[in-house]
Parts: structure tokens; C-alpha cells; sequence
């Protein structure tokens, strides 16, 4: 979509309606870079946000650093169907989905060339400190995680995060029921 149909959408509705960012977008669709830095800055906060808790505060910065490199390229894509913050949202949560099953992959690859000899032999040292919340989210299996992250966190429902990952509304409840119960295991340790 081009600049002008952004404008010429937005300019449909009534003026009670148009998002506060609506004028941003397009002129960044248009290739204004101080737009999308209002953009960033409207955002940036809750995307970081969403970072530390699906990926964890040590990678929260690179990815929300990925996510508005991908917003830029992925801007022409946003088509005002949803609120800005919405669309950005959803590609910052396949943007760490992303990540994560790189990571998966490349850990299954380490795994293959570990030596069993050093296997849980170091342990980082925040398992000694005292557990809170944030730390014992980020002590959730990946999966269970992201779906304890995507509801309770970030107000999904289960049908929407089985859309997201690929899995039944069934599997969904399952996770964040396992989700919930570890939670409480941590917690209560």
C-alpha cells in the first residue's frame, strides 16, 4: 500500500477514529525516517516489555532492536486494518518466535558435540539468588513459557495463541495449566 491509499484510508473515517499515529505511518510508509522515530518511541517501551518476558532481560534489547529493523522493512506490508501498535506487536511476537526456534535449533546442534563429562557440571549464578517472578517465567520450558507470556501476560486467547503457534486451543490450556503449576513450584521453593 502506498503512502497516499494509507492517507486516503485514513482520511475515510471519521476523525473521532483516526489513530493518534495514523499520520506517522504514513509518512513513514512514505520513507520519513523522524515518523518512524515517533513510532519507535510510542512503542519501544512495550515491545521491550514483551522481549523480557518471552525471550528473557539478557536478549530483550538485541530483539526489541530487531523488531523495529523489521517493522521499517515489513512498513509497506501494514495495511491500517488493525492499530499500528497491534500490527507491531504481532510481528514483535513472531520476530522472538523466530528466535527461539533458532535457538532451539542451534542448542540441539551444540548438544550433539557437548562433552557428557561437563554436562551440569556449571550452573550460572542466578541460580543461587533468590527466585522472583521474572526468574522463575524465565525457568519455564520454552513452549510453556510462551504461552504462559501470550495469556496471561499479554491477553491472548487460547484460540489465538494456537493460531500463533501452530497447536489446539487443547494444547494451549495443557501449557499454561503445566505453566501455572511450575510457577508455583518455583515460587513456593
Amino acid at each position: 500500500m502506498s503512502a497516499g491509499t494509507a492517507e486516503a484510508a485514513i482520511l475515510r473515517n471519521r476523525p473521532e477514529t483516526i489513530p493518534e499515529d495514523a499520520a506517522d505511518v504514513a509518512l513513514a510508509q512514505s520513507g520519513d525516517a523522524q515518523a518512524f522515530e515517533r513510532l519507535y518511541r510510542s512503542q519501544v517501551a512495550r515491545i521491550h516489555s514483551l522481549a523480557r518476558r518471552m525471550v528473557g532481560p539478557a536478549e530483550a534489547d538485541e530483539l526489541t532492536q530487531d523488531v523495529f529493523v523489521r517493522a521499517w522493512k515489513k512498513l509497506h506490508t501494514f495495511r491500517g486494518e488493525a492499530a499500528f501498535g497491534t500490527w507491531l506487536h504481532r510481528l514483535g511476537v513472531n520476530v522472538m518466535l523466530a528466535h527461539r526456534g533458532a535457538q532451539a535449533a542451534r542448542r540441539r546442534y551444540l548438544d550433539e558435540d557437548a562433552d557428557p563429562a561437563l554436562v551440569g557440571k556449571t550452573r550460572p549464578p542466578s541460580l543461587e539468588l533468590t527466585l522472583d517472578f521474572e526468574t522463575a517465567i524465565g525457568r519455564l520450558p520454552p513452549g510453556a513459557r510462551q504461552i504462559f507470556v501470550l495469556h496471561d501476560v499479554e491477553g491472548y486467547k487460547h484460540e489465538e495463541i494456537a493460531g500463533m503457534l501452530g497447536i489446539t486451543a487443547g494444547t494451549s490450556k495443557a501449557q499454561l495449566h503445566r505453566a501455572r503449576m511450575a510457577l508455583r513450584r518455583h515460587l513456593a521453593a
